[in-house]
């Protein structure tokens, strides 16, 4: 199944002290998603933000909110961040015992149920869970901070990523190290959604941003033709 090519911009890169207006921005820009790191200090070594600040945020955009939960346990937050109005909730495989459990909450919660793996956890984790997923997220970095390098080996997860997906209407998305000049090769492997923050803010302003989504799209667009 040919999914959507989509841009998820990671709002962790944005400047704090004007955030709305830097959501807004980058969706103005040509960005389809909006990407929400969410980071409890504990299941990654950062903190970030929480429900509180996605619900402040939600009015200057309709544009999807991707809401990807480094955070254990992350059930007891479920309601709270759909509440916020995220569109997509992404757990991590590694943040709990009952992953099924987690999807079936996001779904019951009328959300989109996504569920994330960093580089070291074998794909195998997802063989009984994967018709409850609508989104398999990638971690071609170890989560917690932004600006690190994507990691080769995990391009060719990707492939075998989109493998196990197959017909499945499942969106394959990619989060670490994403940039222009390795954009291509990860859509070739298989991915249709990509996570970057670093490499779209950059500079400041929508035309600014328009120049970096531009690049990006037009590499990711060159891996999938």
């Amino acid at each position: 199944m040919n999914r959507p090519l989509t841009l998820s911009p990671s709002i962790l890169a944005a400047d704090f002290s004007r955030l709305g207006q830097e959501v807004a921005d980058v969706v103005e820009a040509g960005a389809q998603w909006v990407h929400l790191d969410v980071m409890d200090g504990h299941f990654v070594p950062n903190i970030s933000f929480g429900p509180a600040v996605i619900k402040a945020l939600r009015p200057w955009t309709k544009a999807v909110f991707d809401c990807h939960l480094m955070i254990a346990p992350a059930d007891p937050y479920l309601a709270a961040f759909a509440d916020a109005g995220c569109d997509i909730i992404t757990v991590h495989a590694e943040a709990g015992p009952h992953l099924h459990r987690s999807l079936q909450t996001i779904r019951a919660l009328g959300k989109k149920a996504g569920v994330s793996l960093n580089p070291a956890t074998p794909l195998s984790v997802l063989e009984h869970v994967m018709d409850d997923i609508d989104l398999l997220l990638i971690m071609s970095v170890n989560p917690g901070f932004g600006g690190q390098a994507y990691i080769p080996a995990m391009t060719d997860k990707i492939r075998a990523a989109r493998a196990l997906i197959g017909n499945r209407p499942i969106d394959l998305e990619v989060d670490g190290g994403v940039t222009a000049a390795n954009a291509a090769e990860i859509t070739r492997a298989g991915a249709n959604v990509l996570v970057a923050g670093s490499a779209i803010y950059k500079g400041k302003g929508v035309e600014d941003y328009r120049k970096t989504v531009a690049a990006l799209m037009a590499a990711a667009e060159e891996g999938r033709a």
